[in-house]
């Protein structure tokens, strides 16, 4: 009867049912979370894994403000079905530099954790202006206005720095660009440079022409070249599946 009386006290009273469940989670939370900082081995070291140049990161950024990630995951699971449809599995080091990572909880679309180098820039292009147009079936709202809209460099470096402050090694100064050097190569080292950054992000848009018009850079060009990226640091026929089965 008193333990009765205790639920019941608990239960009607929604600020103390609140706080209670509050600190259950917590410490659900902490169990689970709190280990991963002490471990050596939480991620896979595995080489071409690199963070994004200023043009694929100002695409990511649209990619998250157009809210991609509600229709499209970015993790490949370690099943059989995954891998036959979409390719060798998430590994932890290819979001190392993701802040936030964009792994969702669903898929409408399909998974793009592989889909750089799967289309080409003209694809990617069509399928966002009018996606219907190259998949009937396709749910997917038309995103036009990118192609129609310059894309703002004016914060570039500003959003590097913010970027650099959560650990990806991007570069202020000349004892960090080679150290960079060092770890990436000279031509990576290179784009990872925020002196340069705005320099560099319109050379990428400029090479790559990835909307197909070289006379600006539109938004259109910094997600595709977002997009086109994904998937292809990692280098899978090298890496033999003995040297990540004690990650899975």
């Amino acid at each position: 009867m008193f333990k009765n009386f205790k639920h019941e006290k608990i239960e009607t009273n929604a600020g103390l049912l609140l706080v209670l469940t509050m600190i259950a989670v917590s410490i659900g939370g902490l169990v689970e979370i709190a280990p991963l900082f002490f471990l050596k081995d939480t991620m896979e070291n595995v080489a071409g894994v690199r963070p994004y140049t200023p043009l694929e990161s100002r695409g990511r950024d649209i990619y998250i403000r157009e809210g991609c990630y509600t229709c499209h995951s970015q993790m490949i699971r370690p099943f059989r079905d995954e891998q036959l449809r979409y390719g060798h599995y998430s590994l932890a080091a290819e979001s190392k530099y993701d802040h936030p990572f964009q792994w969702g909880s669903k898929r409408t679309g399909p998974d793009l954790a592989r889909v750089g180098g799967k289309y080409s820039n003209e694809w990617h292009v069509q399928h966002l202006i009018k996606p219907v147009s190259v998949v009937p079936e396709s749910v997917m709202p038309n995103y036009l206005w990118l192609q129609e809209t310059k894309l703002d460099v004016s914060d570039v470096g500003d959003r590097m720095r913010a970027l650099r402050v959560t650990g990806v090694p991007y570069s202020a100064n000349g004892e960090e660009y080679q150290r960079n050097v060092k770890q990436f190569g000279e031509a990576v080292a290179k784009t990872l440079h925020i002196p340069d950054a705005l320099s560099n992000l319109v050379a990428q848009a400029q090479e790559g022409n990835f909307d197909g018009d070289r006379s600006s850079v539109s938004e259109m060009d910094a997600m595709v070249a977002y997009l086109q990226v994904l998937g292809t640091m990692v280098d899978f026929s090298k890496i033999k599946p003995e040297d990540l089965v004690k990650f899975r």
